[in-house]
């Protein structure tokens, strides 16, 4: 099954229906399976007086409130509707995270098939009841979680209807940018393993690389923030790649996709031909007259590997030359 890409634009649109659509554009363009938002009413998600973590306040005003903050770069419900249609047009799927009740039952009501809990929810027990009840796929970030917490996550989301089969557990850092060493990529192994779950990636750091390697290691999901430009005022513009950015990336993955193959090693078909020309055979060292023992004076190894296999060194070794043979001539 190829990676699942989701170009997440989150509120790079900036609360701009206009900006959400040119990035539905982009998103498809690039090769995304998916692009992503984020569905919210900032009266129901965030108290009033709420401050905003370190990298918000180093990249908008410092004195705004989280919820300010946040009401600026709401979509009302109808710009979802046509962000789904637009979305549509041109043939990729539309995402959004809810992040309250409200949005969960609107979201529903669009036929959205894949519900992604962002990594803040998955401590949110009544949440997690509702969107288990669905009975959807689920992919569920675990940004700031420990092991047990998936655990009881994961345990609410399947007692609530929604079959393990369906849900997918993204390895994740809430901070913005990631530094490297804080990713934690072999995480999603110790995921899989506790948990028999299909795993992936939500990325934050600065670069392609990551979410690229997140690939090799067994990622089935890749999530990844883009914006139109990273020099346009919000929280998550300058984490974000850029279009030229994001193609690259997606590209990438693909390359590196069909790179895994199927693990099953033999020779692939392109390399088959160089098997006769790469390896050697069992050649005449020297002149040797029929009759003559092979001896290590007389008989050596090189290419082509059109003759005797120099697996078969020993059984060659001490028996007799049934011909005469020019040096360098197959044995």
């Amino acid at each position: 099954m190829a990676v699942f890409i989701i170009a997440e634009a989150g509120v790079n649109h900036n609360g701009s229906l206009e900006l959400a659509k040119k990035m539905v554009e982009v998103a498809s363009e690039c090769g995304a399976d998916a692009i992503k938002f984020q569905t919210f009413k900032a009266e129901n998600i965030i108290t009033k007086s709420a401050p905003k973590a370190e990298y918000q306040k180093n990249i908008t005003d410092e004195n705004q409130t989280q919820f300010d903050m946040l009401k600026k770069l709401e979509l009302p419900y109808n710009d979802f509707v046509e962000i789904k249609k637009y979305c549509d047009k041109f043939n990729i799927k539309f995402i959004s995270s809810p992040f309250d009740f409200e949005s969960i039952d609107f979201l529903d009501s669009l036929n959205m098939d894949i519900f992604k809990i962002p990594s803040s929810e998955i401590n949110n027990l009544p949440y997690l009841e509702k969107i288990g009840k669905l009975n959807k796929k689920v992919i569920l970030s675990s940004g700031m979680a420990n092991l047990g917490e998936i655990e009881t996550a994961l345990n609410i989301l399947i007692k609530s209807g929604t079959s393990k089969e369906k849900i997918t557990v993204l390895q994740c850092n809430t901070e913005y940018p990631t530094l490297f060493e804080d990713v934690n990529l072999l995480a999603m192994e110790t995921i899989k393993k506790a948990f028999n779950v299909d795993i992936g990636y939500s990325d934050h750091t600065i670069g392609i690389e990551i979410p690229i390697a997140a690939v090799a290691l067994g990622a089935k999901v890749i999530e990844k923030h883009f914006t139109l430009d990273k020099n346009m005022y919000g929280p998550d513009h300058k984490a974000s790649l850029e279009p030229h950015e994001l193609k690259a990336m997606i590209l990438a993955i693909r390359n590196v996709e069909k790179a895994l193959g199927s693990g099953i090693k033999e020779p692939s078909n392109s390399e088959i031909k160089n098997i006769k020309i790469a390896r050697k055979s069992i050649v005449a060292k020297r002149d040797i007259k029929k009759g003559e023992t092979f001896t290590l004076e007389n008989i050596t190894i090189k290419r082509p590997g059109t003759g005797i296999s120099p697996m078969r060194w020993y059984e060659i070794l001490g028996t007799q030359a049934q011909r005469d043979y020019k040096e360098d001539e197959m044995i």
